[in-house]
C-alpha cells in the first residue's frame, strides 16, 4: 500500500509556535493538549488508553503503524487520542497475527495523523515550553483560523474529563466464582487491570465514575480499586467522597494514577499540573519499602505533592520516581490502603511492577481472615 497525493497538514501549539508535516490520507482539524510517550513499542495500547483521552500524541519512536493492529491489544472500545504525530507513519505492516494496518485503523474512527513532522525537534520544544494545547490540521484551514479556534480550547487544569470515557452502565469481568469480589470505581479504566485481577481469582464489577460508596458497596466486594483516567483529579468530588467512605470503613483499597490522585485529594493531599508530566514505558521507579528499582510504564499529567505527603501523619511515601524526586507510590498506616502513580498492569510496557497485584489480594486475604 502506497500513498504518493499526501497534502501539507501543520501542527500549531498554543504560544504560536509552528511545526509543519504531511497528512496520510484523513482530512480534518482537531484539538487537544500534545504530550509525547517514549515508547518504542505498543502503540495500538497507547493509542486506546484512556488516560490519554483529550491529548493528541506525539511518539518518539521513529516508526509507527509498522506491525499493524491486533484486535487482542485494545486497552478500550477504541482509540482515545485526539490525534496523532510521528515522523514516519508505515501503511505496510508486517506482523503475522495482525489483522489490518494501523492506516485503516485510524480511518475507521476518523482520526487525523500527521507524518514526517521532526518530532525530535518537538518534544525538545515541549520539554523546554511545557505541555501545552495544540491543534493539528489536515485540510488546509488558514493558521489564523486555527489560532482563534485553539484560543477557545479549554486549558487541562482543572478539566473533568473522566465522565467522558468511565462506563455509563456497571458490568462485569471475570469468573462469577472466582474467590475474591472486587468493585472496581471507572475513572477511564484499562482492560489490562481487569485482566490482571481476573488473573488473580477476582471476580469484578466495574462502576461508573460518579456511582456512589453504596452503589460499590451493594455488590459486597472484599476490596475497592480506583481506577487510571484522564485529566484533572480535583474536580473529581463524588470519587474523593467514595475514597473516603471506603477508608471509613478501612475496607482495602488500591488505586492507580488517577485513582491514587483521588486517594491523596480524599485525604487533603493536594496534586498539581505537571510540566511535561511522564509519559512512556521505560521510566525508573525506587521502592523505598525494600529498596528495589523497577522500570515502569507512565502516563500522567499531574502529581501528588510530595512535601504534604511526607507532612502528612497518616501517610508514607512508598515510591519515588528517580528522574525527578516526584511520588511514584503511598501508603496509609491506619487503613489498608495503597496506591501509584504508574501503571503496573504495563500494556505497553514491563511487568517489574506487577507484584503490586498481588500485594493487594494478600491485602484482601489478611483482611478476611
Amino acid at each position: 500500500m502506497k500513498y504518493t497525493n499526501r497534502q501539507p497538514a501543520v501542527l500549531v501549539l498554543k504560544d504560536g509556535t509552528i511545526f509543519h508535516g504531511k497528512s496520510i490520507g484523513i482530512s480534518g482539524t482537531t484539538f487537544g493538549e500534545v504530550a509525547f510517550n517514549t515508547g518504542t513499542t505498543g502503540y495500538q495500547e497507547i493509542f486506546t488508553d484512556p488516560s490519554y483521552f483529550g491529548q493528541i500524541m506525539v511518539t518518539t519512536n521513529a516508526h509507527i503503524g509498522n506491525y499493524g493492529v491486533n484486535p487482542n491489544e485494545v486497552e478500550s472500545d477504541g482509540m482515545k487520542i485526539s490525534g496523532l504525530i510521528c515522523k514516519n507513519f508505515s501503511f505496510n505492516y508486517s506482523r503475522s497475527n495482525s489483522e489490518e494496518s494501523l492506516f485503516d485503523y485510524f480511518q475507521k474512527q476518523n482520526l487525523i495523523v500527521v507524518s514526517d513532522v521532526d518530532t525530535r525537534a518537538l518534544v525538545s520544544y515541549i520539554r523546554d515550553n511545557g505541555a501545552m494545547n495544540a491543534v493539528i490540521c489536515t485540510d488546509g484551514t488558514p493558521i489564523e483560523q486555527l489560532k482563534e479556534k485553539l484560543n477557545q480550547v479549554p486549558d487541562m487544569n482543572g478539566l473533568e474529563l473522566a465522565s467522558q470515557v468511565s462506563t455509563k452502565e456497571p458490568y462485569y469481568y471475570g469468573n462469577e466464582n472466582a474467590t475474591y469480589k472486587i468493585a472496581a470505581l471507572d475513572l477511564g479504566i484499562k482492560t489490562n487491570i481487569l485482566r490482571n485481577l481476573a488473573a488473580r481469582d477476582c471476580y469484578i464489577k466495574v462502576f461508573p465514575y460518579n456511582a456512589t460508596y453504596n452503589d460499590l458497596q451493594s455488590f459486597n466486594p472484599d476490596g475497592y480499586f480506583l481506577s487510571n483516567g484522564p485529566g484533572d483529579p480535583a474536580p473529581l468530588i463524588s470519587a474523593q467522597q467514595v475514597a473516603r467512605d471506603i477508608l471509613t470503613d478501612n475496607k482495602p483499597v488500591f488505586g492507580i494514577c488517577l485513582g491514587h490522585q483521588v486517594l491523596a485529594l480524599a485525604n487533603g493531599i493536594p496534586t498539581y499540573k505537571m510540566f511535561n508530566g511522564h509519559r512512556g514505558i521505560n521510566h525508573p521507579v525506587k521502592n523505598l519499602i525494600n529498596g528495589k528499582g523497577e522500570i515502569t510504564s507512565q502516563n500522567h499529567g499531574f502529581a501528588v505533592s510530595k512535601e504534604a505527603l511526607e507532612n502528612h501523619p497518616d501517610f508514607e511515601l512508598t515510591h519515588v520516581h528517580l528522574n525527578d524526586g516526584t511520588v511514584a507510590g503511598m501508603r496509609m498506616k491506619s487503613k489498608n490502603c495503597f496506591s501509584v502513580q504508574y501503571h503496573p498492569e504495563a500494556s505497553p510496557g514491563p511487568h517489574d511492577s506487577s507484584y503490586l497485584f498481588d500485594q493487594f489480594i494478600q491485602n484482601i486475604k489478611t483482611a478476611k481472615n
